[in-house]
């Protein structure tokens, strides 16, 4: 089966952008470190978070390509959310699954995009990782490709549309049997409580 997503999404950003991006996140309370790779940052997601913490990761390629998805959910370092939510009766303790998702102790993702003026937007076509990234979670860390550095929001939405949701969609459809959709959509562009909320920023590319 052929993607056809927009091409103009997929190269890292040069280092001066890199260094740009990273000003304004810093700039609007963000705590952001720019590495080199992805094995860097599973290295540091692993500094960073507590051991015995409650962690939940957000569906992400880019997590599961760096094998920070493993790291946490099946390391036993942490109290790992996700495969205990996997585990839990959808219907019957839905609102015990919300609350959950709502406020751990860390969420570790990704997003969509992120703006040279220092925006992140996220995409999600159920919301269940949004309240966390919101606010919910006490630490929030976010693993960032450099392909997603672009230039101001309008851009950050043609890439959600154009590039990010052709490939969720067909990754979605094997694992859950269906499309996905851009539902919800969040944008952060400050962080009023500086120190909870960690992009990493890498010189490479990747994930979506």
């Amino acid at each position: 089966m052929t993607i056809r997503t927009s091409t103009s999404f997929t190269s890292p950003a040069s280092a001066p952008r890199l260094e740009r991006t990273a000003d304004a996140l810093a700039a609007n309370g963000f705590t952001v470190e720019i590495l080199d790779d992805a094995e860097a940052a599973r290295t540091r997601v692993r500094d960073l978070i507590p051991v015995g913490a409650g962690v939940f990761t957000s569906a992400s390629e880019t997590l599961r390509l760096s094998g920070i998805e493993e790291d946490i959910n099946a390391s036993g370092r942490y109290q790992a959310l996700r495969p205990r939510l996997l585990a839990m009766d959808r219907v019957a303790a839905a609102d015990d699954i919300r609350r959950l998702l709502a406020g751990p102790d860390v969420v570790v993702g990704s997003v969509a995009a992120v703006t040279e003026t220092g925006s992140l937007v996220v995409a999600s076509a159920s919301g269940s990782q949004l309240p966390a990234y919101a606010g919910g979670a006490g630490q929030a860390i976010w693993v960032v490709g450099a392909q997603k550095v672009v230039p101001d929001l309008d851009s950050a939405l043609r890439r959600v549309h154009e590039h990010a949701l052709p490939l969720e969609s067909a990754r979605a459809q094997v694992a859950y049997g269906q499309p996905s959709a851009v539902n919800r959509l969040l944008v952060l562009n400050a962080e009023p409580r500086p120190g909870s909320r960690t992009v990493l920023l890498l010189r490479e590319a990747v994930g979506f």
